[in-house]
């Protein structure tokens, strides 16, 4: 009979790589809440907050700016000092903005507990997408399955903060969410200790360079389904439902997470058999369409649609840029689309802020559609090309 392996050495390094992706999928799941409840309530209750609907905003939008300055930075703290060191700050600044949301009022006060969520997102997201794709064999699947844990948090904590925020105001909810970050510390010790991608020190040297298909794609996506359809789902809903608008918003948006739950995992396993380019097209060309639905006014069941699509499109980004970047350029690759995806997701809240209350929700939603569906096949051209000879080229 053969010894067993020692403690030190993986027996199975497939293993190995799908529970650090699970552990660093339960760090964001954990420290995402208080950003997602945000959303939800800022938004309807901006006079508690100290805040003008403008201002709602460019709070909103913040976060996801940050990243596109800091993307690099974080990426370049994150190759020196390894997953664990920087989920684990991570995790201790995510505390800190949960409690901010809790007890600060204004604008300038409010604008830095943003500008730091979004640094922390960015390394704890930097961290569940290298980790997922960190072996080519399963990382569709990991990335499915990152989906779900990364959803768990959210899915809990929007319907208890919408009933909270209607029973006893929309502050409390933040405290109990700066705790719920903290126990992401019991799962962030887990990861590995030191950088584990060889030569990760190039991640970031350049932070921009010619934006490809799938950059195109990333801002689309960002900008219609994380910015004009979430915001758009509160202005347009609480007309609709003006009366329990902060409950009814909050199970919807919790149905958005818990779509990526059961349906992450699927998508995920879905592109391993119908490969991941050819998925990503066709998912986003019928988004578009429900897209169109939801600005003509039918807004449930197309946000109904629109949710289910976009759960089964989040874990097909990581692998293909995994499949068309490999080697130590993976890490570099995956942060840049992220910081497009983030352009997008910033602007779209400032867009609908601007254009909801005086443009028609057809115009609206429907320039976007048209503008989704033009960077989907964008990337189904890309798809078809042959393989690059080089990893950067661009089409």
């Amino acid at each position: 009979m053969s010894a067993a392996p020692p403690p030190s050495t993986p027996a199975n390094p497939v293993r190995s790589t799908d529970l650090d992706s699970r552990h660093a999928a339960m760090a964001l799941g954990l420290s995402l809440p208080a950003d997602v409840v945000l959303y939800l309530l800022l938004p309807m209750y901006a006079s508690q907050f100290g805040v003008s609907l403008a201002e709602v905003g460019l709070l909103l939008a913040a976060n996801r700016l940050v990243r596109i300055a800091g993307y690099g930075w974080v990426a370049r703290f994150y190759a020196r000092h390894g997953d664990r060191a920087s989920c684990t700050l991570a995790v201790v600044a995510a505390a800190c903005c949960g409690l901010g949301y809790a007890t600060l009022s204004g604008f300038w006060a409010l604008l830095p507990l943003r500008l730091t969520w979004g640094l922390c997102f960015a390394a704890l997201n930097l961290s569940t997408q290298a980790l997922a794709t960190a072996d080519p064999i399963g990382a569709a699947r990991r990335s499915g399955r990152s989906r779900a844990f990364i959803a768990t948090g959210p899915v809990l904590a929007l319907p208890l903060g919408a009933l909270l925020a209607y029973t006893v105001g929309p502050r409390a909810i933040f405290g109990v969410l700066a705790v719920v970050s903290l126990l992401a510390l019991f799962v962030t010790r887990r990861l590995p200790s030191k950088p584990h991608h060889s030569a990760t020190s190039t991640v970031a040297t350049r932070r921009f360079s010619r934006p490809n298909a799938l950059d195109g794609w990333s801002f689309m996506e960002g900008l219609a389904l994380d910015g004009l359809f979430i915001v758009g789902l509160s202005y347009l809903g609480k007309d609709l439902l003006p009366g329990g608008a902060v409950i009814v918003a909050g199970v919807l948006m919790a149905l958005r997470y818990l779509a990526e739950i059961f349906l992450g995992p699927v998508g995920g396993r879905m592109a391993e058999h119908f490969g991941a380019e050819r998925l990503l097209v066709s998912l986003s060309l019928v988004t578009s369409l429900a897209l169109v639905g939801f600005g003509l006014g039918w807004l449930w069941s197309c946000a109904a649609l629109i949710v289910v699509l976009r759960a089964l499109q989040l874990p097909l980004l990581p692998p293909i840029v995994a499949r068309r970047t490999p080697g130590p350029e993976r890490v570099r690759a995956l942060a840049a689309r992220a910081v497009w995806r983030d352009i997008g997701a910033g602007a779209g809240p400032l867009l609908a802020g601007m254009l909801l209350p005086i443009a028609s929700p057809p115009w609206i939603y429907g320039t976007a559609a048209l503008l989704l569906a033009v960077a989907a096949l964008a990337c189904v051209r890309r798809a078809s090309a042959p393989p690059p000879i080089q990893e950067n080229i661009t089409p």
